[in-house]
């Protein structure tokens, strides 16, 4: 039996004794964090904003199997929050709607919750009326034309049900009870409610495709109205994504048998904490590119190499050659070959020494 076939549907309960100890953790934290981040300068803070949005948002796609391109992020989110950011691509479509929807969930943390809102949410998510290939209803709640609304995993003819959603035609009963909820219920204590609101929107899965980034995004804006602040500093799907396989499933384990989801809530508040904690990483990050580019303020440095480098203080993958620097910068490779030159005559890069075809170059990072 699903979650949504018990009688009691939606009393959720859970066990406060077990809670209660990840509760005072995480408000902890949370206190902790906010008092640090206040302690930073106007840019930092900024940045650290900036660092952490664009994580967020990159990440909360990957867990769906969307992997987004983070310069792009970062360029949507900084344009959007009036960040001078340079050297940066403009975005595209797809990327502008996920990050309207972050943004509009986060930074409109006070906002009520409304249908409408929701499904502006999701028509951003699906500018051109398609999840890949396939149409879907856009902006509405979803009609199952095609059946019931399945989570399934493995391949066509040998697929594996997880989960059975509502029938589409209790949606709108459904999601007007779960708003209400979300706007009037203060009695909770608001990281938990963030954790109930993310298994409830996801349970009743109300939309074709987009339900799991548009409950993280529902979650994450509770969390902002838990820390009265619309300023980002930790990612909760970052540390969803690290422990994806776990995700789906205690969510496919929550969403079967009674009501009581202290497992869920232990799970959720266990990665919360991971994220409240992850958080000197991100800073450090912030820390070392702020001083990196006050040591090289009056450097000459062309568009090409403020892309690269950026990309080199972010989060780059693998070794850098002139070769993955021209595809990069779409430059022919001389043109690569002399803009990384020029940085290691102005002691920015650095060749590894590895020699031949397996030549790469690293940025020399400031020591903090």
């Amino acid at each position: 039996m699903y979650l949504h076939q018990n009688k009691d549907w939606p009393n959720f309960y859970w066990d406060n004794d077990i809670l209660v100890p990840y509760v005072s953790k995480v408000r902890d934290l949370q206190g902790r964090l906010i008092g640090r981040m206040e302690g930073l300068g106007f840019e930092l803070r900024e940045e650290a904003l900036l660092e952490t949005l664009t994580e967020d948002i990159v990440k909360s796609s990957a867990i769906e199997g969307e992997f987004l391109n983070p310069e792009e992020v970062r360029s949507s989110v900084a344009r959007r929050l009036g960040i001078d950011i340079y050297g940066l691509p403009n975005a595209t479509r797809d990327v502008e709607g996920v990050v309207e929807m972050m943004l509009d969930a986060t930074q409109k943390y006070k906002d009520p919750l409304t249908k409408d809102r929701v499904c502006g949410w999701h028509a951003a998510l699906f500018p051109t009326g398609r999840s890949g290939m396939y149409k879907i209803t856009v902006g509405e709640w979803r009609n199952d034309e095609h059946g019931p609304m399945q989570v399934v995993s493995g391949p066509m003819g040998r697929e594996k049900v997880h989960y059975i959603a509502p029938e589409a035609t209790r949606l709108e009963v459904e999601m007007n009870r779960f708003i209400q909820w979300f706007n009037t219920d203060n009695s909770m204590e608001l990281v938990i409610k963030s954790g109930i609101a993310h298994l409830w929107f996801v349970t009743i899965h109300p939309f074709d495709d987009g339900n799991g980034r548009i409950a993280r995004a529902i979650a994450d804006s509770q969390l902002a109205r838990a820390d009265r602040t619309n300023q980002r500093f930790y990612s909760m799907s970052a540390q969803i994504m690290k422990s994806k396989k776990g995700y789906y499933a205690i969510l496919e384990s929550a969403q079967k048998g009674n009501l009581d989801v202290s497992h869920w809530l232990v799970w959720y508040f266990e990665r919360l904490t991971e994220a409240l904690e992850a958080t000197d990483e991100t800073l450090s990050k912030v820390f070392v590119k702020a001083k990196f580019w006050e040591i090289h303020k009056t450097t000459q440095i062309n568009d090409r190499q403020v892309k690269m480098i950026n990309i080199l203080l972010g989060d780059f993958i693998g070794k850098l050659h002139s070769s993955k620097w021209a595809k990069m910068t779409k430059v022919h490779r001389d043109t690569a070959r002399r803009d990384i030159q020029d940085l290691i005559e102005k002691g920015i890069l650095s060749d590894s020494g590895e020699g031949g075809r397996s030549t790469n170059y690293i940025l020399n990072l400031p020591t903090l």
